[in-house]
């Protein structure tokens, strides 16, 4: 299986985290848990298993809080910047700031379980796909605590416009546990540039542009009421940034610069 006889960590997982210190204790714990039993089906050791918690700027002691969970995770990296500069930063950042083979990101709070993982990680191992993204909005998808009826009646249409304008056939760009292979996050979040919460479809909209495979896997979910997203404030900002990609790549904003031994040769 891939992951043995190498250097690098078999799995990386990034958590974006803004003042998270209430969360992320009962998050860590839960993944901790998770990886003792899969590393055992995934033929690793818990020290191929790397953790990185990107602190955005918070002020509630978030990075100290998870430096204590150094002890459970041999690979424990926890980046803080200041001030705060939004989720599709902090993402970028661990992102980029990882090692492993496979490259999870994953929501502080958990809302998609950890164990949905078994599903993801066997479409990239496979090669079936390049990216594995988690979807509620498939007929298989399970929303076992929703949302407001007035928040989904909104992420619909959000969807509808995504699929118009950016990623066609993607049901769900929006649920924080995507996926990839290693070479592709380094590809793909070297380009990627916004630092709000429109990230996700920017980097979905460069994935479709290089023709990978992204397999959309229905997983079960749980809303958490204490989400950091303002339906109003944060809606017209990733409406805002689907223009902003459009316009980027017109302008040849994601095209990449050629090495001089790409040149050479």
């Amino acid at each position: 299986m891939k992951g043995q006889g190498s250097s690098s960590p078999f799995l990386s997982i990034v958590i974006p985290a803004y003042n998270e210190a209430r969360r992320l204790p009962r998050t860590l714990e839960r993944i901790h848990g998770y990886l003792r039993g899969a590393v055992k089906q995934w033929h690793v050791g818990i020290d191929a298993i790397e953790v990185i918690v990107v602190d955005d700027g918070s002020t509630d002691g978030t990075s100290e809080l998870a430096k204590t969970f150094s002890d459970k995770f041999p690979i424990l990296k926890v980046l803080r910047h200041s001030p705060n500069r939004g989720k599709g930063y902090a993402v970028r950042r661990g992102m980029l700031a990882a090692k492993g083979q496979f490259r999870l990101f994953s929501d502080a709070d958990l809302s998609t379980p950890i164990d949905e993982l078994d599903k993801m990680l066997p479409l990239l191992l496979s090669g079936e796909a390049d990216i594995a993204i988690a979807s509620r909005g498939l007929p298989q998808s399970q929303l076992l605590v929703r949302q407001p009826w007035y928040r989904e009646m909104l992420g619909r249409m959000f969807n509808l416009v995504v699929q118009v304008l950016a990623t066609p056939g993607i049901w769900d760009t929006q649920c924080g546990f995507k996926l990839f292979c290693g070479d592709v996050a380094e590809r793909l979040f070297k380009l990627q540039t916004l630092d709000g919460f429109a990230f996700d479809v920017e980097v979905l909209y460069l994935a479709r542009k290089f023709k990978y495979r992204i397999a959309e896997v229905p997983v079960r979910w749980i809303n958490d009421p204490n989400t950091k997203v303002q339906t109003l404030k944060h809606g017209m900002q990733m409406l805002r940034d689907l223009i902003i990609i459009r316009l980027n790549d017109l302008k040849g904003r994601y095209a990449e610069k050629l090495s001089r031994a790409d040149v050479l040769s």
